[in-house]
């Protein structure tokens, strides 16, 4: 099981989300099984407006300036066990304003390139192209109306609260809190979806209460959310694009083979030391991802024993997860190559007056 990070223990401490461990029925399905969705807000709700066969959509967004990278698998693979399994709508807002206007990006115009890359990217890790609505608003003006609705009862005093921003920053920041919420409420209002479900990180949580607050300021129903754990990078601290020490999925095999082979471990000094006194396969970073992403519960446990028991070297389970991995990453980018921007333009959320 993995460890629960200090920042989702506050969601459930502090700020009042439900651990998903207290739910009779849970989704059979490894995000949940494993541990990788750890709390939510209303999840249960949600299951059972889905399970009444009412209509249910889920909103996922990334942000313009970044990468896809293995640590989004837990949320890209738990919206599309409710795709498949469901036959829901997957709504994916690219956020290449908001890039733009904190600075994450040199124009508008590189951003909407990114965020076309990043939906070419989406469908070719599996989306469902009938089912999967791209939201990049520089196409999806109309976001805007909805945004200017919503920020009639936003106050400066809330955004100020949970961003931080200051007065002399940007208008730009101040106002996407909006922008953001109405992302979430659009299948609402445009599409008469009133059950949704956001998966997000626990460090978005803040934001994603702004928008409950405002939904019910305006007599929405309140989206409900879940809350992947955060995963340890390679070098065993938190995953972040400055230290480079996640798994991209653009990686290419030369660079994949040099950041797993320097990824932490949990093995011995020596090989001699390992063989007699075996490795924490709970601090291996190797060990973890492979049975997080790749392994199921006993080829898992067999690894592990087998790791404690010096029975298996750090050297081999690194081998083990670069072979998984890189088998991972060249299916995806060998469909990524057959991705057009038709393909895009077909899944993209244009909203008429």
């Amino acid at each position: 099981m993995i460890k629960i990070s200090e920042e989702n223990l506050k969601l459930v401490e502090d700020f009042g989300a439900s651990p998903i461990s207290d739910l009779e029925n849970i989704p059979d399905f490894y995000t949940f099984k494993k541990g990788l969705i750890y709390s939510h807000r209303d999840f249960d709700v949600f299951l059972k407006a889905l399970e009444n066969g009412e209509k249910c959509a889920i909103v996922s967004g990334v942000n313009a300036s970044g990468t896809l990278h293995l640590g989004h698998k837990i949320v890209f693979d738990t919206n599309l066990y409710f795709q498949r399994k469901y036959g829901i709508p997957v709504f994916i807002p690219i956020s290449d304003d908001e890039s733009y206007v904190a600075g994450k990006v040199n124009d508008q115009e590189e951003a909407f390139n990114n965020s076309v890359k990043l939906a070419k990217e989406m469908l070719a890790y599996g989306f469902d192209p009938r089912k999967t609505y791209f939201i990049i608003d520089h196409s999806c003006t109309e976001i805007y109306n909805l945004a200017f609705k919503l920020s009639r009862k936003i106050n400066y005093s809330e955004i100020k609260a949970v961003y931080g921003y200051k007065p002399e920053q940007n208008i730009g920041l101040h106002f996407y809190p909006a922008v953001q919420s109405a992302h979430i409420l659009l299948p609402q209002e445009k599409f008469g979806i009133k059950n949704v479900l956001v998966p997000i990180g626990p460090d978005e949580d803040n934001h994603f209460r702004i928008c409950r607050d405002i939904a019910y300021r305006f007599g929405y129903n309140k989206p409900a959310a879940i809350h992947s754990n955060f995963i340890m990078g390679l070098d065993n601290n938190k995953m972040s694009k400055s230290r480079n020490n996640g798994i991209n999925l653009n990686e290419e095999v030369s660079s994949l083979k040099k950041k797993i082979n320097n990824a932490f471990s949990g093995g011995q000094k020596t090989i001699e030391e390992h063989r007699k006194l075996g490795g924490d396969p709970e601090v291996d970073i190797s060990c973890q991802y492979l049975s997080l992403f790749f392994l199921n519960e006993e080829e898992s446990m067999q690894l592990f024993e087998k790791y404690r028991k010096g029975e298996i070297l750090s050297g081999e389970v690194k081998k083990m997860l670069f072979d998984k991995t890189s088998a991972f990453l060249n299916d995806f980018q060998d469909k990524l190559r057959d991705i057009t921007d038709e393909d895009v333009e077909n899944c993209l959320v244009r909203i008429p007056r």
